[in-house]
């Protein structure tokens, strides 16, 4: 049985490096993993007005993710942070309050840029605003994938070998912390 692991872009760019890196790390994972990739453009605004009657694009993203066995996170990083979109969908996603659909989920981040750093202020906002509302978050190891610019051909697919290296030790390491948590 392979886990069905929901695997968010945190970038609604359609040529955008996280897609990309989703993309390929669905083909990439092991036979135990099934990674849906989730794009964030059908989820509309939080507003705590509407939790009374939510819509229906917020139950279904909700479904989707009490339906899993994970959660995988794939961000760039937007001044010094997450994209709004990727706020956004964690504020719907963990509502109404006590009852977060994040909940309980094995949870990974990867964080991503072309330039030198990597994302690394995503991913670190990510480990503060997830405790609480999500799953145990994968510790090790990090990843914080710099330099992507150069990973891809023009047909999006993965073409770094040093990246899809350090892709398929990630997700090694991920399987192993959804296959703990989902005893």
């Amino acid at each position: 049985m392979a886990y069905n692991i929901v695997t968010i872009v945190g970038s609604l760019r359609k040529e955008g490096w996280s897609l990309k890196i989703a993309n390929a790390l669905a083909k990439l994972a092991p036979s135990s993993l099934k990674l849906d990739v989730t794009t964030l453009h059908g989820i509309s605004f939080f507003n705590q007005d509407l939790e009374a009657a939510p819509p229906a694009d917020w139950l279904a993203f909700r479904e989707k993710l009490q339906k899993s066995n994970g959660v995988l996170f794939v961000t760039p990083e937007y001044n010094r942070s997450i994209p709004g979109v990727l706020k956004n969908a964690i504020d719907v996603g963990s509502r109404p309050y006590g009852k977060s659909s994040f909940n309980g989920k094995p949870t990974g981040i990867i964080s991503n840029s072309p330039g030198p750093l990597g994302g690394v202020s995503a991913a670190k906002h990510l480990q503060n605003i997830l405790p609480g509302i999500a799953g145990p978050i994968l510790q090790q190891p990090e990843i914080y994938l710099n330099g992507v610019g150069d990973g891809f051909d023009e047909k999006g697919e993965l073409v770094k070998e040093s990246l899809k290296t350090v892709l398929q030790q990630y997700l090694t390491a991920y399987a192993a912390h959804v296959e703990a948590h989902n005893k």
